[in-house]
């Protein structure tokens, strides 16, 4: 099978976002857009029953990809659809459907009152086992969210991409390969962070050993810069920023999501069958951020 831009689909708001998402990232990438809806068979009392019974479950169960697909083609002409049923549990049947995508993409109820998201535990299941890039899309995203206002201040999905926000930990060439390309595709710049802890330093930040802590800071800036020298060289048209900060990683990727179209964090791949491990970090930014979040697996 070709790989494509792989949507988990149920219907709801959420995942109606992340397949109009889904449609313009697969248009960037010059990729399909296939839309997975998983269903659960029913069980014998209920298939009996004549309002909730196994046919109408189904009928139901096809109408939402069906019309899902429909829309995106009107709304996306150029973008080949395709639509499939799976049954089982949704988080299995996702991972699984994950494994030839080039990408899949979850819907996230945006949190109440707040920007960022309510990730349920079919997304942190997912993300926790997936090895693709799982992306996470409010319900409510809009294209022209992803792009800079208009020169009085309208929002404009004809304008320039905001900024690719990447969130570096431990480096990965996966995690930042991904994040340049992004960028490369929105040909918008890409704004690195790394942030460090200060508790071990901050003896050097009072009197006299003060000039020790602005010699670890520029330590660490210059390590950043030697990281991604190899990248800026493949990627010479992709503007890069470099930020190298004291403090929360979380709280700085989180603060820059509110200008980004896109923000990319890294999580380690564990072999662990039990639970879902997906980071402190990670965790923060996908109910924090205000931007689609990208989660790319690294070993």
């Amino acid at each position: 099978m070709a790989r494509a831009i792989t949507v988990g689909l149920d219907g709801s708001a959420e995942s109606a976002a992340a397949a109009e998402w889904a449609a313009r990232e697969a248009k960037l990438r010059d990729l399909p857009v296939r839309l997975i809806h998983v269903w659960m068979p029913v069980p014998e009392p209920m298939a009996q029953a004549p309002l909730l019974g196994a046919e109408t479950h189904q009928h139901w169960t096809e109408r939402v990809p069906r019309e899902a697909a429909e829309g995106l083609r009107l709304r996306h002409p150029g973008v080949e659809v395709i639509t499939e049923q799976r049954t089982g549990t949704p988080a299995e049947a996702l991972v699984e459907a994950a494994r030839d995508a080039e990408l899949l993409v979850l819907g996230s109820r945006a949190l109440s009152g707040l920007g960022g998201f309510l990730v349920g535990s079919v997304g942190q299941a997912v993300i926790a086992r997936s090895e693709v890039p799982v992306l996470l899309v409010r319900a409510g995203e809009q294209a022209a969210d992803e792009h800079v206002m208009d020169p009085v201040g309208i929002p404009s999905a004809a304008t320039a991409f905001r900024p690719v926000v990447l969130g570096l930990g431990s480096p990965d060439d996966a995690v930042i390969t991904f994040a340049f390309q992004e960028a490369q595709r929105r040909r918008t710049a890409l704004c690195v962070i790394q942030a460090w802890d200060t508790w071990p330093y901050a003896v050097y930040t009072i009197g006299p050993g003060f000039e020790h802590h602005e010699g670890f800071t520029r330590q660490r800036a210059d390590a950043l810069a030697q990281t991604l020298r190899p990248w800026r060289q493949k990627y010479p048209d992709v503007e890069v920023v470099e930020m190298s900060r004291p403090g929360s990683a979380a709280t700085h990727l989180i603060d820059a999501s509110r200008d980004a179209s896109l923000v990319v964090v890294g999580r380690r791949v564990r072999r662990n069958p039990f639970g879902t491990h997906i980071g402190a970090v990670t965790h923060a930014v996908l109910h924090h951020s205000t931007a689609p979040v990208a989660v790319v697996a690294h070993n």
